[in-house]
């Protein structure tokens, strides 16, 4: 495989992602040595960015819990030579991300070794500057010049020692100094007579899924006097051995509801490998993540915030958008899947002079505009254990902020997998097609404003739903969200374009 291929096959979107250890099903794809290069494309790019020297440079590396994170740290410093390298160990990406706001760190830059919520062999690199993580056109630069430095090197380039470069790397306590800021944030906002202990009272049980979250319980929760007892899967474990760390999971989702209801906690909260995404689970074991999760953070800032645009993924339900739209007064605006697509369009409605305070993905990966857009698990957290404190404190209840939401009686996803080798084209030209199929039934009803794939509503005597047919960010994948507000409806709606789909050949379930 030549150097171009080798490089550009691991951009996922904005970040570097690939095979760190081989398997039967996958080969290596990324080495130390491969990330050297890669990390001295970020210098560069961080020089001409901020028109300063490498040596001036201060670049922060953290970690997730992985096997190869270690290994990984050592090829990144050893592409980072030249610059001021500071290790921050074993931390959260949204910390990587505030390490280049606070003025304690005062970081230019910073990398977080991690392959989010993917299986343990993979690893990944995310990149971040003051103002957020980088865009995919600045990673594609990024990566170019690697591949440059790459084929400067030569051809034993993937076999670079990268050994002895941990010697020239500060140690950076950054889980310390990120936990001291939120501490700050919960007192500020909580405003407890007990200040140093807002959270005295409350039992809230943490589920870190052996990810590098963990901290999240001692570092803040029980610094502020809660009660973690019962919290599980706190200690890093790059094998990830109870569930994926993915609060998408319904492994994880059981684990964190049964750690709640066993430890009769008032709160579990439940982050994903890396702890940029997050979700939680009331005292009573209700789920709280996907579109309840949306309501309830909308709920919150609409209490300073009224009238606020709420951008979303578009996936979203339409009881969703009743609630946002008709019970709470805000708008919503249901933009395309993948998490930066969603951050982004709300930073460009705020430069527009439109207010928007939340941006959020299904995911679990949102952002509030008072923190910059981070899209930071444990600041969701907080967000919500905040405002259980000060319910607490009414008489209150976190449950009577989601009045009035419902949610559909059924829900699925289908995957259908593209066969053909220009899966992009093909997949676009199944949904033209489809579009046009939608459009000669009087029982479809093609949803606009949509700014992603096809989206059907339905409303007749079979079923009332709806339906989105897209493509997948970076798979070769059409995916299908379905909802129906009757049992039965999800069935009705896959009957009524099965024949559609099967005049298809390159599409496979």
């Amino acid at each position: 495989m030549d150097i171009e291929k080798v490089f550009t096959r691991l951009q996922n979107g904005n970040d570097v992602r690939g095979a760190a250890i081989a398997t039967e099903k996958e080969e290596l794809t990324l080495t130390p040595a491969i990330a050297s290069f890669i990390a001295a494309g970020f210098a560069g790019y961080l020089s001409r960015k901020t028109g300063k020297p490498k040596e001036e440079l201060r670049i922060g590396i953290g970690h997730d819990s992985r096997l190869t994170a270690e290994a990984m740290q050592k090829g990144c410093i050893a592409g980072l030579a030249g610059t001021q390298v500071f290790c921050c160990g074993l931390v959260s990406t949204p910390a990587m991300f505030q390490s280049t706001v606070y003025e304690e760190s005062d970081f230019d830059g910073s990398l977080m070794i991690t392959a989010s919520h993917l299986p343990f062999n993979r690893n990944g690199i995310k990149f971040f500057t003051r103002e957020g993580g980088i865009g995919h056109d600045e990673l594609t630069g990024i990566l170019e010049e690697a591949i440059a430095l790459a084929k400067a090197f030569g051809p034993d380039y993937e076999t670079r020692d990268v050994e002895k470069a941990d010697t020239c790397c500060q140690n950076f306590d950054l889980v310390s100094l990120y936990c001291s800021h939120m501490c700050a944030f919960i007192r500020e906002q909580v405003a407890a007579e007990d200040h140093d202990h807002p959270l005295a009272g409350l039992h809230i049980v943490v589920d870190a899924g052996n990810g590098a979250a963990g901290f999240f319980a001692s570092g803040i929760l029980e610094v502020l006097g809660a009660d973690t007892s019962g919290s599980v899967y706190l200690d890093p474990d790059g094998t990830f051995p109870n569930h994926i760390p993915n609060p998408e999971n319904r492994d994880a989702m059981n684990a964190v509801r049964a750690a709640v209801l066993s430890a009769g906690a008032d709160l579990g909260v439940i982050f994903d490998c890396d702890g940029d995404r997050g979700a939680v689970v009331f005292a009573d074991g209700r789920e709280i993540n996907r579109n309840t999760l949306i309501a309830l953070l909308a709920a919150i800032v609409r209490q300073t915030s009224p009238g606020s645009v709420v951008v979303t993924d578009s996936c979203t339900s339409d009881e969703l958008r009743s609630f946002l739209e008709e019970r709470l007064g805000m708008r919503q605006l249901r933009f395309k899947r993948g998490y930066k697509n969603v951050i982004n369009k709300g930073i460009e409605l705020n430069a527009a002079g439109e207010t928007c305070e939340l941006a959020i993905e299904t995911s679990g990966h949102g952002a509030f505009r008072e923190n910059y857009f981070s899209d930071d698990g444990a600041y969701i957290g907080v967000k919500i254990i905040i405002e259980l404190a000060k319910m607490r404190r009414q008489g209150k209840a976190l449950e009577d902020l989601l009045e009035g939401f419902s949610e559909p009686e059924e829900a699925i996803e289908v995957r259908l997998h593209i066969t053909d080798p220009e899966f992009r084209s093909y997949g676009a030209k199944v949904l033209e097609e489809f579009s046009a199929f939608a459009a000669k039934d009087p029982r479809f009803h093609i949803v606009e404003p949509n700014y992603e794939g096809v989206r059907i509503s339905f409303d007749d005597e079979e079923v009332q739903g709806w339906m989105l047919m897209r493509q997948s960010l970076h798979d070769p994948v059409l995916a299908m969200n379905i909802e129906s507000r009757k049992a039965g409806g999800c069935t009705v709606i896959r009957e009524r374009i099965r024949t559609f789909l099967e005049g298809f050949a390159c599409l496979e379930a």
